[in-house]
Order: structure tokens, then C-alpha cells, then sequence
């Protein structure tokens, strides 16, 4: 239960040019934001974490989503939240997700530009060489280790 934030220009493209010129035409903004919550859970779902009772809301104008449901485990209570956040257009996230079997939190690191896994490894592990345990932490958001990008939110586990 907390809220984390994120860069609201950076992340996966959920929302495409149709969405956006219905934006600009639509005056039904709740119906806008119900659309964009729909997106956001089908990614969720698309990652098969296994989200119990998953219900995810968006707000348009600050850039909020709110997410709850049940979640199996910390690791992926902690993925929901990241693929809530890691979309462009959302600023925060509001984590309402009941956990199952709690275990010790991740840190998150906000990647910058010249990041690599191999840095972002040395800096949390003092080992360049774990940084396939970050990667591991964020798949399946991650398809390759070489494919992050600055702005986005990754998950650190414990050591």
C-alpha cells in the first residue's frame, strides 16, 4: 500500500494515435480514462503474473493509475506496479494489491541515460557480473538485457 512515482513521458506506448485524436474530440474524459485502465490490466495480464481480482483505474489528468487486486507473491505485486508505471502518460501509481505470500521488498532504480545492467548491477551488488539477477527481477518486461531505456523503472532484489 503505497505510492510510487514514475516519468510520465517515458515507457511502453499503450495508448496510440487513435487514442489520442479521441482524446482531443472525446469531451467524455471518464470513458477515456476506463479505456486506458482497460490497456494497462490487459498488459498486466499479458504478463502472466497472476493477479487475482486484478481491477486497475487510470485519472487522465494527473497521471495516476490505482491498481488492486490479489497478488501470489512480493516479486509480482512489485512487476504489476512497474507495468502500471513503466506506460507513458503515468506519473504515479497508487498500489492497493493484497499479497499472499509477503517476502522482503525490492529497492527501484530509475534508469538514466548510460545505464547499463552491468552499472545498475556494480552500484547495488558491487558486482558488475549479477546483473542477469536484475533482469531476471524484470521479465518478462524485459526481453533483452541490452533493452532498457532511460526513464524507465526497474526492480532490484535483495542481495
Amino acid at each position: 500500500m503505497s505510492l510510487f512515482s514514475f516519468i510520465k513521458e517515458a515507457g511502453e506506448k499503450l495508448f496510440g494515435k487513435a487514442e489520442a485524436a479521441q482524446a482531443g474530440a472525446s469531451p467524455n474524459v471518464e470513458e477515456l480514462n476506463r479505456k486506458a485502465g482497460e490497456a494497462i490490466a490487459a498488459y498486466i495480464e499479458q504478463q502472466n503474473l497472476g493477479i487475482q481480482a486484478l481491477d486497475v483505474k487510470f485519472d487522465g489528468a494527473s497521471g495516476k493509475v490505482t491498481i488492486s487486486g490479489q497478488a501470489p507473491t512480493q516479486d509480482a505485486a512489485e512487476k504489476a506496479v512497474l507495468c502500471c508505471g513503466n506506460v507513458q502518460n503515468v506519473a504515479s501509481v497508487d498500489n492497493l494489491l493484497t499479497i499472499a505470500q509477503p517476502a522482503e521488498a525490492a529497492q527501484f532504480h530509475d534508469v538514466v541515460k548510460g545505464d547499463t545492467l552491468s552499472a545498475i548491477s556494480k552500484k547495488y551488488y558491487g558486482d558488475a557480473n549479477k546483473y542477469n539477477r536484475i533482469f531476471e527481477a524484470n521479465r518478462p518486461m524485459l526481453s533483452h538485457p541490452d533493452k532498457i531505456y532511460p526513464g524507465q523503472k526497474l526492480r532490484i532484489p535483495p542481495a
